[in-house]
């Protein structure tokens, strides 16, 4: 069995791969009964500022600092609702986006876990179904 070494970023490609993925998640995300509602019209912006956060959190270089400060994902994201239903459909569109890219496994499963701890951080209103956080 091989070691897994270096980056994230740099396993998955860097980059081109990163940009392939925020163009892949937020294609499915425009679409989304659930997270349409939260998220501009126009997402050039908010892709902008995910490929920064991306490359960064994948251990890239650090875009999103050098350019926006301390990512502070949680209060970042406290004017918007975010419900465990809202996050479990930014997970799906995730792992689809993450499929797109072609990242393959074991790295696929790294990230998205990754990528789980952080959208259940941003929860930040109870889902209206179900009464509860989670």
């Amino acid at each position: 069995m091989s070691e897994i070494s270096g980056s994230l970023y740099d396993q998955i490609g860097g980059a081109p791969t990163v940009t392939k993925l925020v163009n892949h998640f937020y294609n499915l995300v425009a679409k989304d009964p659930d997270l349409k509602p939260i998220f501009p019209d126009d997402l050039t912006e908010t892709k902008e500022k995910q490929t920064l956060f991306l490359t960064q959190f994948l251990g890239g270089p650090t875009l999103y600092t050098d350019t926006h400060g301390h990512p502070m994902l949680r209060a970042r994201h406290l004017p918007f609702p975010v419900t465990a239903k809202r996050a479990g459909a930014w997970l799906l569109c995730m792992e689809q986006a993450l499929q797109c890219a072609n990242i393959e496994e074991p790295l696929r499963q790294i990230i998205f876990d990754r990528l789980t701890l952080t959208a259940h951080h941003m929860i930040n209103q109870w889902d209206e179904e179900t009464g509860s956080p989670s």
